[in-house]
């Protein structure tokens, strides 16, 4: 048998199960010691993770007084894999109130991968959301018959006053591209979607707990795992408390009333935003819950196109409000002084007639008092040919680019940029560009662009900045970047105009003089002084637009305030009396004048106008 030939063959064999042992036994070594994947799939099996949701950050006004806070919800989550083959649809749907095509029409977007993209039958699917308690009440007394179903508490924006929906912004549900952005969010999360809850969003949302549960074998919950070792608590988010003032914000709602328009209140020496609304409006409970989409569409499909923060975005030629502007860059520049007299001839003036009949010649105080178009216009012109036209009209073309910069260091013809007020129109302060590329660098003169001296032609300008203007007026040669976060220091936000501090006193006496004497004097308040200039802007798509700008008191100013109504036509009969009420309110506490009041709110100037 020593040359048995299959002696050989028995090593042979040997060797190949040896071999075969040592690769199983490497591969278990890789797949339970290297690659931790497989430990993850087991866990799955037996380990269920259930997302804690925090409470959303409160929002309340300057005073303390609760704007937003959160009311209980409820959503309905499936496990595909744990529903087995008994699991009784019919009884599901009778419990939540729902057809049998409604869910098998919600399965499928389930399972829909495109629409889902972390669908998987292992783990916890939103089946229905916002749900309230009574929604839920019969499904959790039969809780029992369907394995694979939870119930998770939620919570739902709620709002103490049907006002500052703009400002406040919504809730709504997020979309693929933010939960691709942010890993925070998963299917079925809420997120702020505009206004203040879309700004503060990180610090609102708080920060998600989570509870590890576990399962045995079958898939049936066995409670907590490991006596709640892994399990983190939710982190409810920071509460918010913002510049507004909510009595201040109702009332300037409540005088927008049937009108298309806008307020905008200024701290001055702050640049804390005290009121900002807008019409049409609504109110804000209509985007919360299973109705926020339809309602939404709603708004979006409105011709008046309520969505739009008329106060932020809407753009409007300033009218004779920017005279004020005017006089301050013609101070500054030296193309006048507060004595220097120019000719009126009333509606008979040209090239650009006056509206109003006065005394002629007319100085700055008087002009501004009785809103002068001539001598605005004479102002305007003798800055612009100070040095001349010179050659291919270049020292007129650069007067008239130092003119542009002064007037947009006020704030007008850009974005704010450095504020939390997201949604906002830039304006426009036309360039030397635009005007060469219409008339050619030596087609265009003073008398070409003479509608810009009376803040009508290319210029516009948001309510936003109306009510910036008057507070740096106010201020007397600097203004703070409006914002709504209360405890956000902004006071390093601050912008200089480069005007002598003695041109802003003449200023304000000529504004004064508007509500002492001129186009706001129908409106008085007792024991305070304001200051304000009216304007009427012309529209060519329609009746004009009634602007307003003022501050009050006229000594140390409290409150700067911007109103605009549209196809309202004058400036004094429909925007100064709602500022001039916005002053009352903010400075003595409440309205004595309850007649003008009323009269402002029941002044239905556009049927069409409805707040949601």
């Amino acid at each position: 048998m020593i040359n048995d030939p299959n002696d050989s063959r028995k090593y042979v064999i040997s060797g190949i199960a040896i071999v075969i042992v040592l690769v199983y036994i490497i591969r278990l070594f890789y797949l339970q010691i290297i690659d931790q994947s497989t430990q993850g799939q087991a866990d799955n099996n037996a380990l269920v993770k259930q997302t804690i949701y925090p409470s959303r950050g409160l929002i309340y006004d300057r005073n303390g007084e609760l704007l937003v806070f959160n009311q209980p919800i409820y959503e309905v989550t499936l496990t595909m894999r744990e529903m087995g083959a008994n699991w009784d649809t019919t009884q599901f749907c009778r419990c939540m109130h729902i057809s049998r095509e409604e869910f098998d029409l919600r399965i499928a977007d389930i399972k829909n991968r495109r629409k889902n993209r972390g669908y998987s039958r292992w783990t916890p699917q939103v089946f229905l959301s916002q749900l309230k308690k009574e929604d839920i009440a019969m499904l959790q007394e039969e809780l029992f018959l369907f394995p694979g179903v939870q119930i998770q508490k939620r919570t739902l924006r709620d709002y103490t006053y049907k006002a500052a929906a703009h400002v406040l912004g919504s809730v709504g549900e997020v979309n693929q591209n933010d939960i691709d952005r942010d890993h925070y969010y998963a299917r079925g999360d809420y997120s702020g979607r505009d206004g203040l809850e879309r700004t503060y969003e990180q610090q609102l949302r708080g920060e998600k707990g989570v509870e590890v549960l576990m399962r045995d074998s079958r898939g049936r919950m066995q409670g907590s795992y490991q006596d709640g070792a892994l399990d983190r608590n939710a982190v409810a988010g920071t509460d918010l408390y913002t510049t507004l003032d909510i009595q201040l914000q109702l009332l300037a709602e409540e005088l927008l009333t049937g009108k298309i328009g806008s307020v905008v209140a200024i701290e001055p020496q702050t640049g804390e935003i005290l009121a900002l609304a807008s019409s049409p409006a609504w109110n804000p409970k209509v985007l919360v819950g299973k109705e926020r989409s339809k309602n939404y569409n709603t708004l979006l499909n409105d011709p008046l196109k309520p969505l739009m923060n008329r106060a932020t975005q809407a753009m409007y030629p300033p009218g004779s409000t920017f005279k004020t502007i005017q006089a301050l860059v013609c101070l500054q520049q030296k193309a006048i002084t507060p004595n220097t007299l120019y000719p009126c001839s009333g509606p008979q003036s040209s090239p650009i007639k006056c509206t109003h009949h006065h005394g002629s010649p007319v100085a700055l105080g008087e002009a501004i008092e009785q809103s002068c178009n001539p001598y605005f216009w004479c102002a305007f012109r003798d800055l612009l040919q100070k040095d001349g036209y010179g050659d291919e009209n270049e020292a007129f073309r650069h007067r008239y680019e130092l003119w542009r910069e002064a007037v947009m260091a006020f704030g007008l013809g850009q974005r704010f940029t450095d504020t939390d007020l997201s949604e906002q129109s830039a304006g426009s302060v036309p360039s030397t560009k635009l005007f060469d590329r219409i008339y050619g660098k030596t087609g265009w003169k003073a008398i070409t662009i003479r509608s810009l001296s009376i803040g009508q032609g290319e210029i516009l300008v948001t309510p936003l900045q109306l009510a910036n203007q008057a507070a740096a007026i106010a201020n007397e040669g600097y203004f703070i970047t409006p914002h709504l976060n209360k405890n956000d220091s902004m006071s390093t936000h601050r912008h200089e105009l480069a005007i002598d501090t003695k041109h802003f006193a003449e200023v304000k006496e000529g504004m004064h003089r508007v509500m002492k004497y001129g186009t706001g004097r129908w409106y008085p308040i007792d024991s305070i002084e304001c200051a304000g200039k009216t304007g009427t802007a012309q529209n060519p798509h329609g009746k004009d637009h009634a602007i307003f700008i003022g501050f009050a008191p006229v000594e140390n100013p409290q409150i700067a305030v911007a109103v605009v109504v549209e196809n309202a036509g004058f400036g004094a009969t429909w925007a100064c009396p709602v500022g001039s009420l916005l002053f009352e309110q903010y400075l003595t506490g409440s309205i004595k004048r309850t007649g003008l009041r009323k009269k402002m709110r029941e002044s239905i100037l556009n049927e069409s106008v409805q707040n949601w």
